[in-house]
């Protein structure tokens, strides 16, 4: 993530979201700020819009607002950029304002937090989908299903997808050519990964680390995990969403769909994620990557612009991360994961969730397909800090000034490979991914640790996965 989303593919550290909140509304010093209640005319009859505060800068702010105001003059407009450390922060805050009664009406809501959102403070949109079904038909058409069935929850839809990344591979050009390397094709594998980080490690100096990648749900293990065809967690579809595939995709792309995903099973001990452990660990051992860090990775873009790293996984967010660190154009590229039993990808979306607590349901719609439509992405994203949900905003006028070469990946992720899916997140997330975390970072520490670590992590996340929301 570049600027403003330098912190949206952040970890997701909330712990138990009532327990946070819990703690939050202990902090009696900062209650009006938690709650929302020092900002001026908070009841003026406003509909309030948070987001992540380093998601959305004043400047985004100010087109949304802005476009907003000339198709409903007579809707009040407040985006509340909440300032929060990361979506944990955030989304602990956003809890402490429902149980305060001041609640947003529409919240930016990732991927991670679909789920959580739609069980237990979400509304489904079915209803304003369908009746305003012929003006949204262009919408749906420029969106990827998959990004669609990703915001469904048993068989509603949820949120409109605006935005996403998928964990795709970062090369620093002068990297490659240190080595002798060429660019791997589209097509390359595992086996060839390895040996380019090799051919790396050989020229690269002490200094230098041919792979690097942070544990997180997003483009940590997980990315991984899919290439060797399996998940953290069992998947399945949900029954039902023949409402929206019908009346919206053709036969073709609605060949599959259900009604949003599931996931159930830990499966942590499953062969095949052993081996995705295995061979992380040897590249940790055979020094062609270290140990993966916590965290977002925001340090990451130095070292690699500087060419201390060669090869990182990340979205269409560093095209214009990268280019804003200086970075030329022409001294990184990117392209697919590279594939193992499968060449399946992850990716994480976000949207807007209507709340329960909204007593504008109706303005608020109206807000979420604003926010939807192309004219409002393309001056939302025009810095290049994520990717667009629509198709048609990805144009190489687009990546003209930012780069990179091969900027057709980012949304080819999902039209070359329609079964690239998203980040395991069912609505206990929290605790799923403080259990993948840690016994990570235990299963890496050496060749050894592999086993009883996921052992370890089994069995918490089976307590994990028990446990109400």
């Amino acid at each position: 993530m570049t600027d403003s989303h330098l912190t949206r593919r952040a970890l997701l550290r909330y712990g138990a979201y009532g327990a946070g909140a819990a703690a939050l509304a202990g902090t009696a010093a900062s209650w009006d700020r938690l709650t929302g209640a020092d900002i001026p005319g908070r009841d003026d009859g406003s509909l309030v819009v948070a987001t992540l505060g380093p998601a959305y800068g004043p400047e985004a702010i100010r087109t949304l607002q802005e476009g907003f105001a000339e198709l409903h003059p007579d809707i009040k407009l407040r985006i509340n950029a909440v300032q929060a450390v990361d979506w944990s922060d955030f989304f602990a805050k956003i809890l402490t304002q429902v149980a305060a009664g001041t609640a947003p009406d529409l919240v930016y809501v990732a991927t991670e937090g679909v789920q959580l959102f739609a069980q237990r403070l979400g509304v489904a949109l079915d209803r304003w989908v369908k009746r305003d079904a012929a003006e949204l038909k262009e919408y749906f058409a420029d969106v990827h299903p998959s990004l669609v069935e990703s915001m469904m929850y048993e068989g509603s839809l949820y949120q409109l997808p605006v935005e996403f990344n998928a964990a795709d591979m970062y090369f620093n050009r002068q990297v490659l050519t240190r080595a002798g390397a060429a660019f791997p094709p589209a097509d390359w594998t595992r086996d060839d990964f390895t040996a380019l980080l090799r051919d790396m490690k050989r020229t690269g100096g002490a200094r230098f680390t041919p792979y690097f990648w942070t544990n997180r749900l997003w483009g940590g293990v997980v990315p991984w995990l899919f290439a060797n065809d399996t998940n953290l967690l069992a998947e399945s579809k949900a029954p039902g969403g023949q409402w929206l595939w019908d009346g919206f995709y053709p036969a073709g792309q609605r060949s599959g769909r259900g009604g949003g995903f599931r996931w159930t099973t830990p499966q942590a001990t499953h062969d095949r994620v052993e081996e995705v452990y295995d061979y992380l660990a040897s590249l940790i051992q055979d020094g062609l990557c270290t140990r993966p860090e916590g965290g977002n990775g925001q340090n990451l873009i130095g070292v690699f612009s500087t060419g201390r790293v060669g090869v990182t996984p990340a979205g269409g967010f560093w095209a214009g991360g990268l280019h804003l660190a200086g970075m030329e154009r022409d001294g990184f590229d990117v392209q697919y994961f590279p594939r193992w039993r499968t060449q399946r990808m992850q990716y994480g979306a976000a949207g807007y969730a209507l709340l329960r607590t909204s007593a504008m349901q109706d303005e608020a719609w109206e807000f979420i397909k604003y926010a939807a439509r192309r004219d409002t992405l393309e001056r939302l994203f025009a810095t290049n800090q994520t990717t667009p949900a629509r198709r048609s905003l990805l144009t190489a006028d687009r990546y003209a000034k930012t780069g990179p070469a091969h900027w057709p990946v980012f949304y080819d992720t999902l039209d070359r490979f329609p079964d690239t899916g998203p980040i395991p997140a069912p609505p206990q997330v929290a605790e799923v991914e403080q259990v993948l975390l840690k016994h990570t970072g235990t299963a890496l520490a050496s060749p050894r640790s592999v086993r009883p670590a996921l052992r370890r992590m089994q069995g918490d996340l089976e307590k994990a996965m028990e446990r109400e929301v």
